[in-house]
């Protein structure tokens, strides 16, 4: 599986609100800076994840970024559906694939899609913060 640009982006950004101090709005530009990010296009990603219910944004000069749920509470999952759509499986040249097997594939894939998605929502922010709480997890 591949991250997208914009997906590694809105994930670096929440993780640095992850680890910010809770209550305190983080401006765009510290987040940018820390991360090494542009910061218009890191603007329109998190104004997705603020559209989505990741991020919550304050107005103003002491304005910024806070986390809208616990860092618990927000999975992988919620970070690529916010930026880059509803995970799913396509056939983007069906016509190519015999008829006989289209449905075959089209199973499997939703069969793959489906696995992928629950991994991803298993995936908390608070576990890529805290490496231990995943591998317990992942060890479990």
């Amino acid at each position: 599986m591949k991250l997208s640009r914009t997906v590694t982006y809105a994930l670096q950004a929440t993780l640095l609100l992850a680890q910010a101090e809770p209550g305190e709005p983080v401006p765009c530009s510290r987040l940018a800076a820390e991360g090494a990010m542009p910061e218009r296009f890191l603007l329109q990603i998190l104004r997705s994840l603020v559209t989505h219910g990741i991020l919550q944004s304050t107005r103003g000069v002491e304005g910024g970024y806070t986390l809208d749920r616990s860092a618990e509470e927000i999975s992988l999952l919620d970070i690529i559906e916010a930026v880059d759509g509803p995970m799913n499986m396509k056939l983007p040249f069906a016509d190519v694939i015999p008829t006989e097997s289209q449905a075959r594939l089209r199973d499997a894939l939703h069969s793959i899609a489906s696995s992928s998605r629950t991994q991803l929502q298993e995936v908390k922010i608070a576990h890529l913060v805290n490496p231990r709480k995943l591998e317990k997890q992942l060890t479990g």
